[in-house]
C-alpha cells in the first residue's frame, strides 16, 4: 500500500560555499538552516523532501519556522495515499492556511515516494524527460565591482555561461558592477541584474537608464511591487524577469495579461511544492513564457527536485535552472545530483523517485514523527 504511515522531520545546516551571500538591503547569509521530511508509506516505502528559505527576511517564511508549522498539520496526512497527491495538498490547505514554503517539503516527500511506489523517476511522472542537459545559472553575491568580476570569471573558468548579478545598492555603483562583468564575459554568457526588490521605484528608473545600452543584460525584480515593476518596463526595452511577485497562478496571469516580463523565476517552495509549481510550469508552456526553474536555497534534495521539473520541461522555455548544491558544503545525498562545466543533469535518471540516496545518519535524530497507531 502507498497510505502515508510515518512523517519524520529534520533539519540540518547549509553553508554558503563562498563566505558570505549578499543580496540588496544589507541581507547577508552565511548558514541556513534546512528542514528535510521524509515520508514512509505502510509497504516501507521512503520519500524525501527539503526546503530552506533563504533567511527570515527574503520571503514569507523561515527556517525555524518550517518544522513548527508541519506539525500543524502531519497528523491530517496519515492514512493518505502518497499517489493522491490532489488530496494531499487539499488535506494541507484545509488544515493549515498559506505556509506554502513548509507544505512544499511534505509534497515533494510525497512525489519521492510515490515515483518509487510505481517505480518510475519524478521527471516521468512531471510528464516525462524533455531534455536531459540542463543550462544552470550561478548567482554572483553583492560586493566590490573588483570582487564580483573576479568571482565572474572563476566560475566562467568552471564553465558557467549564466550569471545572476545581485545589485539594488545605489543605481550607479550598480550600473559599474554590471558593466564590468559585461567587460570580462562573451558573446555566449547571458547577465542577469537582480536587485531582489531592493531599489526604490526612482532609484530603479534610474538603473535601468544606466543599464539601458548593455549587451546581454536581463533586469530581475527591480522593485518590491508588480506595479512599480510595469513602470520601470515603461522606461526601459531591457528584457525583465519577475521573481518575488511571481507567487501563484494568479499573479502568473495578472503579469502575463500586463506584459510585464519575457521570463519568470519559478521556484519551487514559494508556489507551495512540485504539484503547484508543475501546474504553473504548464501554464508558462501554454503562454510561452520562459522561465529558471529553482528554489530559495537548499542543498541534494532540494536540486534533486529541480532537475526533474527542469528536465520535463519544454527546452525552448528553460531559460536556466539552479543547482544549489553547487553552492554549499554540507552533502547529504552524496552531492548529487551533480553539475559539469555550467550545465546539469538528473541525478541516476533511471531509478524511482527523485534517484538519490540519503543520508539519513548524517542528519540525526527527527525534530519530531508522527505515526499511524499501532
Amino acid at each position: 500500500m502507498s497510505r502515508i504511515q510515518r512523517i519524520d522531520v529534520f533539519s540540518y545546516d547549509l553553508t554558503y560555499a563562498h563566505g558570505d551571500y549578499v543580496m540588496s538591503a544589507g541581507r547577508t547569509i552565511r548558514t541556513l538552516l534546512s528542514t528535510v521530511v521524509r515520508v514512509t508509506t505502510e509497504s516501507g516505502v521512503e520519500g524525501f523532501g527539503e526546503v530552506c528559505p533563504l533567511g527570515p527576511n527574503y520571503l514569507p517564511g523561515y527556517g525555524t519556522g518550517a518544522p513548527s508549522v508541519i506539525a500543524e498539520f502531519a497528523p491530517s496526512l496519515l492514512g493518505l495515499d502518497v499517489e493522491n497527491l490532489g488530496l494531499i495538498n487539499h488535506t494541507m490547505d484545509a488544515e493549515l492556511s498559506g505556509h506554502g514554503y513548509a507544505k512544499s517539503v511534505v509534497d515533494i516527500a510525497c512525489w519521492d515516494a510515490f515515483g518509487k511506489a510505481v517505480g518510475q523517476p519524478v521527471y516521468t511522472l512531471l510528464g516525462g524527460r524533455r531534455q536531459d542537459d540542463l543550462p544552470l545559472y550561478v548567482a554572483v553575491p553583492l560586493d566590490t565591482t573588483e570582487a564580483m568580476a573576479k568571482h565572474v570569471t572563476a566560475r566562467k573558468a568552471e564553465g558557467t555561461r549564466r550569471f545572476q548579478l545581485k545589485v539594488g545598492a545605489d543605481p550607479h555603483d550598480d550600473a559599474s558592477r554590471v558593466a564590468a562583468i559585461v567587460a570580462v564575459t562573451g558573446a555566449d554568457d547571458v547577465i542577469v541584474a537582480d536587485a531582489n526588490c531592493g531599489w526604490r521605484l526612482q532609484d530603479a528608473v534610474i538603473a535601468a537608464r544606466l543599464l539601458e545600452d548593455l549587451d546581454r543584460v536581463y533586469l530581475e525584480q527591480p522593485c518590491r511591487t508588480l506595479e512599480e515593476c510595469l513602470i520601470v518596463r515603461e522606461r526601459t526595452t531591457l528584457p525583465m524577469v519577475l521573481d518575488e511577485v511571481i507567487t501563484d497562478p494568479q499573479a502568473l496571469i495578472r503579469a502575463f495579461n500586463a506584459r510585464a516580463m519575457e521570463a519568470i523565476n519559478l521556484k519551487i517552495s514559494r508556489v507551495g511544492g512540485l504539484t503547484k509549481a508543475k501546474f504553473m510550469r504548464d501554464l508558462c508552456e501554454s503562454l510561452g513564457v520562459r522561465m529558471t526553474i529553482e528554489d530559495t536555497w537548499g542543498g541534494d534534495l532540494t536540486t534533486a527536485a529541480v532537475s526533474h521539473l527542469a528536465a520535463s520541461t519544454d527546452p525552448d522555455l528553460l531559460f536556466a535552472a539552479s543547482y544549489m548544491n553547487d553552492w554549499v558544503l554540507e552533502h547529504v545525498a552524496g552531492y548529487s545530483p551533480r553539475s559539469r562545466d555550467g550545465r546539469g543533469t538528473v541525478s541516476n535518471a533511471d531509478l524511482p523517485g527523485l534517484g538519490i540516496d540519503v543520508d539519513v545518519a548524517s542528519l540525526g535524530a527527527p525534530l519530531f514523527s508522527v505515526e499511524v497507531a499501532k
